[in-house]
């Protein structure tokens, strides 16, 4: 087996591990005390929304010219520059941090101020990790970054919930060992680091000077900084605009309620490792026809699958809710669950829309959409949290009409750019199924015991979306889940 191949294969059974953690988690342990959860889901969202900043596209930096300096013998020097620039921005963002509150007291009451002794230097550690994250990448190595980036944090907010809430570790404590899983993750980037090819610093900007290198490094890393950006204030800013504008146990509810949510997204998971080549290849050669029925077909099979999956929660949430702790709290915000779903339904419809953009030369439009997703949520949640009384549904539909605004706007632009769309009569046919499924689950009488109707319900669901698949014939399920599916997960 290839260095690819078993990177691949840990990377994706680390990734399962982490997500079935992290959704475990959510609906057994974490609504035990919504408040705190919702501090920890206020901490570390905050925290990537202002790291961009920080890290300025530098990591991204590192993976795009890592073969020049590597040949030059200089990659040691790029990657301490690169460690050095991240202490510099730091430094500057943090005199720029505390002369904003300085200047503007009011704003001391934002909770981002009195968490600042904790946020501040997460900010700094990740950033620091996130050069490390990707110069580690160059290596052909995935699979112990992804340990550090996906698993850690998830065992940082289950062990400082832990050690709060059934140990009695003060908050100070808890948010401790919270911080202490990051610096251990930083420190393992270091030893792995070192591993692959010893550190050597060198500070010497004689390398970066010569040709103006430090002029291309600048402008990459700007454009990096600009998506980057985006993507995390985009993703990040409902748990912080909930924690200032709400309180935390409204933002652990909706944290939770996203975790239930992410069923939705394991057909994506993978996916597009096997699709990106595709994509690539008939960009490279123009074959937009094929890139069309290609585009088409992932498409519907990412609606199709997260479809079913939706439906299940859909009919199995309220009673799942009877065996969650503090149940009745979550069973107030289903239509929470509606709203986000049907938004995220839409996002898998829309297929590999951004990646196509991205690997082609109109890369920098992928760009102005991020920022403007990032700038119309910011701007709807605002309007949603001080002009309603909507509270964390006011910010799912803010959210909802963000990303359907944001994946329509890519839709058009495909289409327009390649004429390539991800939309088909196959989604059509496969919504009306899934909707009939829906409706006769939640009018069919209910069971007396929860348990009978959490297994019946989402049970009746399976056997009406099969069974009108199977004479409609959308969607060639058993051959897909036999080979394409299994092979997704695992090929990287």
């Amino acid at each position: 087996m290839s260095v690819v191949a078993r990177q691949g294969f840990k990377y994706s059974l680390i990734g399962y591990f982490g997500f079935l953690l992290g959704t475990f988690s959510a609906i057994f342990i974490f609504p035990r005390d919504m408040e705190f959860y919702g501090k920890l889901r206020y901490i570390m969202p905050t925290a990537e929304m202002l790291l961009p900043i920080v890290v300025f596209g530098l990591s991204f930096s590192n993976v795009k010219f890592f073969h020049q300096t590597q040949k030059d013998g200089k990659n040691q020097n790029f990657l301490s520059l690169s460690l050095l620039g991240i202490g510099v921005n730091f430094l500057i963002f943090t005199i720029l941090f505390f002369g904003f509150f300085l200047i503007f007291p009011q704003f001391k009451s934002l909770e981002l101020w009195k968490m600042k002794r904790l946020i501040l230097p997460l900010i700094f550690i990740l950033a620091l990790s996130a050069v490390f994250n990707k110069y580690i990448s160059n290596f052909k190595r995935i699979v112990v970054p992804n340990i550090f980036e996906n698993l850690m944090p998830k065992l940082a907010n289950l062990g400082a919930f832990c050690l709060f809430f059934f140990i009695g570790v003060s908050e100070k404590g808890s948010y401790a060992f919270f911080f202490g899983m990051f610096l251990l993750s930083f420190l393992g980037y270091i030893f792995y680091a070192n591993k692959l090819e010893k550190i050597t610093p060198d500070f010497s900007t004689d390398y970066i000077k010569k040709d103006n290198l430090w002029q291309e490094v600048l402008n990459y890393s700007f454009f990096g900084f600009l998506g980057n950006i985006g993507n995390y204030i985009a993703f990040r800013v409902d748990n912080f605009m909930i924690g200032e504008f709400l309180n935390f146990e409204e933002n652990g509810v909706y944290s939770i309620i996203l975790s239930v949510l992410s069923f939705i997204m394991i057909p994506q998971m993978g996916l597009f490792n096997i699709s990106a080549p595709i994509i690539n290849k008939t960009i490279a050669e123009n074959d937009f026809d094929e890139l069309d029925r290609f585009h088409k077909k992932t498409s519907l099979t990412l609606f199709f699958l997260g479809a079913v999956l939706f439906a299940c929660i859909l009919v199995g949430f309220p009673y799942l809710c009877d065996f969650i702790k503090n149940g009745d709290q979550l069973r107030k915000a289903e239509p929470v669950v509606w709203i986000l779903g049907f938004a995220m339904l839409f996002d898998l419809a829309t297929g590999f829309n951004g990646h196509i953009i991205s690997l082609s030369n109109h890369y920098r439009f992928n760009i102005i959409v991020m920022l403007f997703l990032a700038i119309t949520t910011i701007v709807l949640n605002w309007i949603f949290l001080t002009k309603t009384t909507f509270g964390i549904m006011g910010i799912a539909m803010a959210t909802a009409i963000s990303l359907t605004l944001f994946n329509i706007i890519k839709i058009v632009f495909n289409y327009i750019k390649f004429k390539v769309s991800p939309l088909s009569i196959e989604m059509i046919y496969a919504a009306i199924i899934c909707t009939l499924a829906i409706t006769l689950a939640i009018i069919l009488p209910n069971f007396k015991s929860s348990l009978a109707n959490l297994i019946f319900k989402p049970g009746l669901v399976l056997v009406i979306i099969f069974a009108g698949n199977y004479f409609m014939k959308i969607f060639p399920v058993e051959d897909y889940l036999n080979k394409k599916f299994f092979q997704s997960l695992f090929k990287f």
